[in-house]
């Protein structure tokens, strides 16, 4: 008899992934959109939603049908080329950049404004705090599901539902006239600000971390542990798509709030002060720093599991020296740590993307090992074309390619390698499919 779970835990099991999720860059992006885009609300805010809802979802649905771990997802590729795009992405979304963020928009928004001198002195302090109590929840992984799932979650989602209803009932302001790239191509300029978030990333790899809290509950059968895990992202989906819209609007309604704000941050700050009056500093406090503290551990613990999987270092060891590395890094300040992953995420994001895409098409080419080569190589070449426009190398003499001028050159020649990669190359012999 297969074992199953009972609804609380797949309940719980998803409130935990979408607080994975759910961390510094959900928060602070949407606003700022919301607020650029103004009369063009709704077609940004889908863009967003495709990239910063709908790629993690179908994430997670090809790393169940990929059989739940990063194996399975890269098995046509050469192992180190696979354990290198492994490498590359957990240290985004780990040390390098997803996890020091957490730190730093919990200090900018939630701790600062309480200080009347903060300095780079309280920040210091502040970020050792912070990742040393990251560290202690993600130490134990299989208590995971019962500190985030079943106690943190519940509590971050009940103020941010307090937070939604009020915004559409008492918006703050007229929704004005678009704002650049948003009046002309808004849906496509939602569509790049959902790289922010780097949650297609992180489902790649949240994924494997939620397989093992779902057979740490006793799921051997590998079909139910996919099920579960597909559970556990449309529940993720669902609660950030609700996250996401009422932020949109937020910023939208934003203008006579946050005239001049320069970042999300800023916005929602000013806007939850209009709001609530000065108990609106305390509500938006408890929203970033259960976000970012929740996304803070599954990072470290996803993170930490894949590493000590390549090395001798046990989890615990990991976690400790992850733990200490964004706290470093989290000093370096959040405008600076912010356009340093940008051009990261224009070179790798597609990339990410061409593997989602070859997961749910693989039963159907002949030749994968050829797919994944082809599809993976095309996607980067075009994609350090976008990434090196954005950080401001004179590329004109490829603005002939198509969607160049958005910052998405990467897309037709990829979906061209994948079409071309359905009818081309010899299909493998029985015994080379089943060793794939």
């Amino acid at each position: 008899m297969k074992k199953s779970l009972k609804v609380t835990d797949i309940m719980a099991i998803g409130f935990m992934t979408f607080a994975f999720f759910l961390g510094a860059g959900n928060i602070i992006f949407p606003p700022q959109a919301g607020l650029a885009a103004g009369e063009n609300l709704l077609p940004a805010m889908f863009g967003f939603l495709s990239t910063a809802v709908g790629l993690p979802l179908v994430g997670i649905i090809a790393v169940a049908i990929a059989g739940g771990g990063w194996k399975g997802l890269t098995r046509d590729l050469p192992p180190q080329v696979a354990t290198l795009m492994a490498v590359l992405i957990f240290i985004i979304i780990g040390p390098a950049f997803a996890a020091p963020r957490t730190g730093l928009v919990a200090y900018e928004m939630a701790v600062k404004p309480f200080i009347p001198e903060a300095g780079q002195v309280s920040l210091t302090l502040f970020s050792i705090l912070f990742f040393a109590v990251a560290m202690f929840f993600a130490w134990s992984r299989g208590k995971l599901i019962d500190t985030i799932g079943k106690f943190l979650t519940p509590a971050l989602f009940a103020v941010l539902a307090v937070l939604a209803v009020a915004v559409f009932l008492f918006p703050q302001g007229e929704i004005q006239a678009a704002q650049g790239e948003y009046a002309n191509m808004a849906f496509t300029k939602g569509f790049l600000e959902g790289y922010n978030t780097m949650d297609t990333f992180a489902a790649l790899m949240f994924g494997m971390l939620i397989v093992d809290v779902i057979r740490s509950k006793g799921i051997t059968d590998e079909k139910t542990t996919c099920t579960y895990l597909v559970y556990a992202g449309l529940i993720a989906a669902a609660g950030l798509a609700f996250v996401y819209v009422s932020l949109f609007y937020l910023g939208a309604t934003s203008s006579a709030v946050a005239a001049g704000a320069d970042n999300g941050g800023t916005i929602l700050a000013s806007y939850v002060q209009a709001l609530f009056g000065p108990v609106g500093q305390l509500i938006l406090s408890a929203i970033v720093l259960l976000a970012c503290l929740t996304t803070a551990i599954g990072l470290i613990s996803a993170c930490s599991d894949y590493f000590s999987s390549l090395t001798k270092l046990s989890y615990e060891k990991w976690v400790v020296l992850l733990g200490v590395v964004c706290a470093v890094i989290a000093n370096v300040g959040l405008s600076q740590l912010i356009s340093l992953s940008i051009p990261v995420l224009f070179a790798l994001y597609p990339v990410a993307v061409a593997l989602v895409a070859l997961t749910f098409v693989r039963r159907w080419l002949p030749n994968p090992r050829l797919a994944y080569r082809v599809v993976l190589s095309v996607s980067l070449l075009f994609s350090l074309i976008d990434a090196g426009k954005f950080i401001g190398m004179d590329l004109s003499a490829l603005n002939i390619l198509p969607l160049f001028d958005y910052g998405m050159a990467w897309v037709l020649p990829t979906a061209l390698a994948l079409v071309v990669t359905r009818f081309i190359g010899s299909p493998e012999s029985q015994s080379e499919a089943s060793a794939a």
